[in-house]
C-alpha cells in the first residue's frame, strides 16, 4: 500500500496514541488546576478499535508508534494493549510517554510485553520544585520509577525537561548532571503555548542554552536518531552522553513534520498547534472495511497544515496539551 504522504511531500511515519486524557498530576504548562472536563470512558476508544487504527496506519507504512496520555499508565490493562500491538506486523517501534508515578509497578511487565522505550517528563529534581510544577510531591515515584526502568533492561530512557523562566531554567545543569550520572538521554523542549495554562507560562529560547551548553561539555553535533521525533541531538566525543533539542518556537521543524496524533476518543489531529482533525470513531463503531477506513486515513492527512502558528499568534490555541495526547 503507497505511503502516507500529506499535500506538503511529507511522509507521515509516526502515530502518537493518547490512551487516556486524564493524569494523576497537574503540570502547570498542561492541565488548568481544578481541571474536571475530562473524555467520559464511554466516548475512549477500545483496545480493539486502538489496535484496528494502528493496523491500518502500518499497513500504509507508518511503522513508528507511542503510547501517551495524559497518563497512559493510568489505562487498565495498559500491558496487554502492548502485547496486541507488537504483535501487529509493520509496528517496528512501539514506545511510551509517562509521569513515572506509576512506572515502578508497570517497567517489567511494559518490558516484557515488548515496549521498546520509555520517554519521562522531569522537569525538577528538587522535591519543592516537583510540587510547584506538578502539583504533588512525586521526586521519590518518579525516581523509583526511573530505576525500575533500568532494572527492566529498557536502554536509551529519555528525560522531557521543558524550562521556564522563573520556576526551573536555573535547575538545568542539575538536570543534566542527573541524566549522565544515570546514562539518561535528556532533551529539553522549548514550552508551546497551547491552552491559558501554558500561554501564562513564558517560554525559553534554548538557542543561547544550546550554545553554552555544547561549549560547556564538549558537545557537537549528533547523526543519532533517538526514535522518529523531532528533536535534534548533541553528543560527547565519546559517545557516552548525549542531549537533544526540540524548538517548536525559537526553530520550528514543521516543513520535516512526520506525525499525527490520535486522542483517546478517536479524533485524529493533524498538528498539534492547529485545530484540523478528522473523527475515526464514527467509523470504527460502523465496523466500516479497511479499504474505507484506510481512505479516511487518507482524507485525514491531506487536512495536515504547513505549520503552527505558535510565534505568530500565541493566544490562538484554547485546546489543552493533555486532551490532545502530548
Amino acid at each position: 500500500t503507497a505511503m502516507l504522504i500529506d499535500r506538503y511531500s511529507r511522509t507521515i511515519d509516526y502515530l502518537r496514541i493518547s490512551v487516556t486524557d486524564r493524569c494523576d498530576l497537574r503540570c502547570t504548562y498542561c492541565m488548568p488546576k481544578g481541571f474536571t472536563e475530562f473524555e467520559k470512558p464511554k466516548h475512549w476508544l477500545s483496545f480493539t478499535e486502538i489496535e484496528r487504527v494502528v493496523r491500518q496506519f502500518a499497513a500504509m507504512g507508518t511503522h513508528h508508534f507511542r503510547l501517551t496520555g495524559g497518563e497512559p499508565l493510568l489505562r487498565k490493562n495498559i500491558v496487554e494493549l502492548v502485547e496486541r500491538l507488537k504483535s501487529i506486523e509493520g509496528v517496528h517501534e512501539l514506545s511510551l510517554s509517562t509521569n513515572a508515578t506509576q512506572l515502578e509497578h508497570y517497567a517489567h511487565d511494559l518490558k516484557r510485553a515488548g515496549l521498546d522505550r520509555i520517554n519521562v517528563s522531569l522537569d525538577s529534581l528538587t522535591r519543592q520544585g516537583v510540587a510547584k510544577i506538578t502539583g504533588f510531591d512525586a521526586k521519590d515515584k518518579v525516581l523509583a520509577g526511573l530505576a525500575a526502568a533500568k532494572d527492566a533492561g529498557f536502554k536509551h530512557i529519555k528525560i522531557n525537561m521543558v524550562p521556564m523562566q522563573g520556576i526551573n531554567e536555573n535547575e538545568i545543569d542539575a538536570v543534566v548532571k542527573f541524566c549522565m550520572q544515570n546514562h539518561f538521554i535528556l532533551r529539553l523542549i522549548e514550552l508551546m503555548p497551547m491552552g491559558v495554562t501554558a500561554q501564562n507560562h513564558q517560554y525559553i529560547n534554548l538557542q543561547p542554552i544550546i550554545t553554552r551548553l555544547s561549549q560547556e561539555l564538549d558537545l557537537i553535533p549528533s547523526a543519532r536518531q533517538y526514535g522518529k521525533g523531532p528533536a535534534q541531538y548533541w553528543e560527547n566525543a565519546e559517545g557516552t552522553f548525549s542531549m537533544g533539542y526540540i524548538t517548536p518556537m525559537s526553530q520550528h521543524f514543521c516543513q520535516s513534520c512526520n506525525r499525527v496524533r490520535l486522542t483517546v476518543d478517536g479524533t485524529l489531529y493533524m498538528c498539534l498547534g492547529q485545530e484540523q482533525k478528522y473523527p475515526l470513531a464514527p467509523l470504527l463503531k460502523a465496523e466500516v472495511d479497511d479499504h474505507t477506513l484506510q481512505q479516511a486515513i487518507r482524507n485525514a492527512i491531506n487536512l495536515k497544515p504547513l505549520q503552527h502558528d505558535f510565534v505568530e499568534q500565541p493566544l490562538k490555541l484554547i485546546r489543552i496539551m493533555s486532551s490532545t495526547g502530548g
